[in-house]
């Protein structure tokens, strides 16, 4: 049968539709693609404004786009070309290349490089100019990635003002064995993860091990992380656990990374432990004190932004020695330096944890810390140095609540709170106060480490007020009987320069005073603080008896680390006690004479003077042993002419009538003066290096 003419030209049209598409995809599939690579090269290279090079063989094959039921399209029943490309390498940003060049700074050539490289290009989005890459999966990639100091680096593809329509849209990336190495001169970091897939594993698709170094020093560890990273969808979590040791520092973290195209935020749960707090400054920048070894835990929150940056470690939890700490802290990187704020409490504070942040604790826990400086056996003032060098890194406003203290007999003090406030530099502690011995001690420290003011070296102000400190807490170990009800009130201005607590103290300047009023307390106890050597005899003949205390009043004056008695008088119901001398700072030693002028009867009488020598590491009370002599050949001689009563005439004294308590009062409740740090004040005695030495 003839078919009409009309129906065999819609057969011819109809089949050369048909034809032409089936045609095309047979020269496709047959097509070497290898010949197309200088085009996709450079068109991909145009894109990303960086080298782009497939150097290995490029295969096509065509395939259609997994997608669930709900999010199909009719463009999802036209399959999309999939290349295989291997051998591919991708520069780094021409902007990156001369920068590293001028600062003679070696780097890769590629910001990676990958055995082979696999992905689908969407067809309907080159009608648009555009290289849509939904996955891009790697096998053995090798991967470089940079960041230089003005905070741009070579994984962000950024579109710039250009000459280029094309653009790349890339989705996901998937990952298989290799490298990774990370280089960031800002945080300066340069480690090397290796890569490798996970079977099995339904949360973790790739897991790695850590080398490298972070501010000099040394990182090992490991982690496990997401196969698939997107970098278009912000809300997709990559998820991460890591496990590293970096220096002294252990670092456990597991959570998540949101926007990982430009690292915009982080939330994990967080656990840091190590020698001391102070070994954090390498890993985070923060400018944190000394400590003993500490633990603690807590969710780490951040958000990462270009130039204001936000970090919040909160509701942490956790242990300084044996101490606890919790709170909250949060960094905000600003312009000229990052501020760190928040509050830390403590409800049990042992006082011995909070020695390392002046140097004072041992040598054996210094060096478990990692710092190298050693404390001379022979010297008692911590002599490690502030790493004053840090403080202009950061500034800060932390607050420190400690609700108990470990009390003990040398140091009771039961509640503390301060606030550190780090500015350019300046550290001040505003206050600094504590209950201590039943009553208070309110404080303002101010250590300049800028120098601006004395150059390599801190200038220091410190303002002290001590008030209503009771004597029988201040001595808890003693019987109640033995000490109770008088107060303690002392003062005290001092300025200093130096760089460690026992630099500062031994160029010193300033004025101490203190003012013990009406109170009983033993002879025991008059003893055991070495003003009354009588009372040690009557307390093994007769046993310890209470004495009433009228008053005692001290000031001193402090120049260049020596501290100079100016006045110094204790005044009790069986003697008034004058003191003078000076005691080093800078040395360490003392040179202080007791002259007792007794007021009563006594079988050895005070009038002989008690001295007190010697370094602070040995010091030693002694009786002047000349004066006893000449009373005792005084005793001798009577004893041949007299009575035996006569014979012990020489060693007996009656007392006169005391001091002025109110006016010694008065006279050492005057406000106390410093004068700028590295001064002095004007009208200080000088005391001399050869009185401290009792020359």
């Amino acid at each position: 049968m003839t078919l009409p003419r009309r129906k065999k030209i819609a057969l011819a049209v109809g089949g050369t539709v048909v034809a032409i598409p089936a045609i095309a995809l047979i020269v496709l599939l047959n097509y070497d693609w290898n010949k197309a690579r200088p085009w996709l090269n450079a068109k991909t290279s145009e894109a990303i404004e960086r080298p782009f090079e497939i150097r290995g063989d490029l295969s096509l094959t065509w395939e259609k786009q997994p997608r669930p039921p709900a999010q199909r399209t009719w463009r999802d029943w036209f399959p999309w070309p999939h290349l295989v490309a291997k051998d591919v390498h991708l520069g780094n940003p021409p902007a990156m290349v001369t920068a590293l060049a001028n600062a003679r700074q070696p780097a890769p050539a590629d910001m990676a490089k990958v055995d082979a490289i696999a992905f689908s290009i969407n067809p309907f989005a080159l009608l648009h100019q555009t290289i849509s890459i939904p996955e891009l999966s790697f096998q053995s990639p090798d991967v470089y990635l940079r960041r230089v100091q003005d905070g741009s680096n070579n994984w962000t593809f950024e579109k710039k003002e250009k000459k280029s329509n094309w653009k790349l849209d890339l989705d996901r990336l998937v990952f298989s064995r290799g490298s990774i190495r990370f280089v960031d001169a800002i945080e300066k970091i340069d480690a090397t993860a290796q890569v490798d897939t996970l079977d099995n594993d339904p949360k973790y698709g790739v897991g790695w091990k850590l080398t490298g170094k972070w501010n000099d020093a040394p990182i090992r560890g490991g982690g496990k992380t997401g196969a698939v990273l997107s970098l278009q969808d912000a809300s997709v979590p990559f998820p991460i656990v890591a496990d590293a040791k970096i220096g002294l520092v252990d670092v456990a973290a597991e959570g998540t990374l949101t926007n990982p195209a430009k690292l915009a935020g982080i939330d994990m749960r967080l656990k840091v432990s190590g020698a001391s707090m102070a070994r954090l400054y390498p890993i985070t920048g923060l400018v944190l004190p000394e400590t003993p070894p500490f633990s603690t835990q807590g969710r780490l929150v951040g958000e990462l932004k270009k130039g204001s940056s936000t970090w919040t470690y909160d509701n942490f939890t956790g242990k300084v020695g044996s101490s606890d700490i919790a709170g909250k802290l949060a960094y905000q990187q600003k312009k000229p330096r990052g501020h760190l704020t928040g509050n830390v409490h403590s409800k049990l504070l042992q006082f011995a944890d909070l020695g390392p942040l002046i140097g004072a604790d041992s040598n054996e826990k210094k060096k478990e810390r990692g710092v190298e400086t050693v404390q001379p056996a022979d010297k008692v003032l911590p002599v490690e140095k502030f790493r004053t060098e840090r403080w202009k890194s950061i500034d800060a406003d932390v607050s420190f609540k400690a609700d108990r203290i470990t009390r003990t007999a040398q140091l009771p003090i039961s509640k503390l709170y301060t606030e550190f406030h780090l500015n350019d530099g300046v550290l001040k502690l505003t206050p600094l106060n504590f209950e201590f011995a039943g009553g208070s001690m309110a404080s303002t420290v101010k250590l300049d480490g800028s120098g601006r003011q004395v150059k390599d070296a801190i200038a220091a102000n410190l303002d002290v007020k001590g008030r209503h400190i009771k004597l029988n807490q201040l001595f808890p170990n003693m019987p109640q009987k033995q000490a109770t009800v008088g107060e303690i009130n002392a003062e005290a201005r001092l300025s200093a320069t130096g760089d460690s607590v026992a630099s500062l103290l031994a160029k010193s300047n300033g004025e101490l005073k203190t003012v013990i009023t009406d109170g009983t307390i033993s002879k025991l106890l008059l003893e055991q603080m070495g003003l009354n050597v009588g009372s040690i005899i009557v307390t093994k003949l007769a046993g310890d008896k209470p004495v009433h205390l009228n008053c005692l009043a001290g000031d001193f004056a402090v120049t260049n680390g020596i501290a100079q008695t100016r006045s110094f008088i204790v005044d009790t119901t069986d003697a008034t006690i004058h003191i003078n001398g000076a005691v080093s700072l800078a040395e360490e030693r003392m040179d202080l004479t007791l002259k007792p002028d007794s007021k009563g009867l006594r079988i050895v009488s005070l009038r002989s003077p008690i001295y007190v020598r010697g370094s602070f590491k040995k010091p030693d009370v002694d009786i002047d042993k000349g004066v006893l002599a000449m009373r005792a050949g005084g005793a001798i001689a009577l004893a041949t002419l007299a009575a035996p009563v006569a014979a012990v005439l020489p060693l007996i004294h009656g007392g006169g009538d005391g001091v002025d308590c109110g006016k010694l009062v008065s006279q050492a409740q005057a406000k106390p003066t410093a004068p700028a740090p590295g001064k002095q004040l004007a009208k200080s005695k000088q005391a001399t290096a050869e009185q401290v030495k009792g020359k």
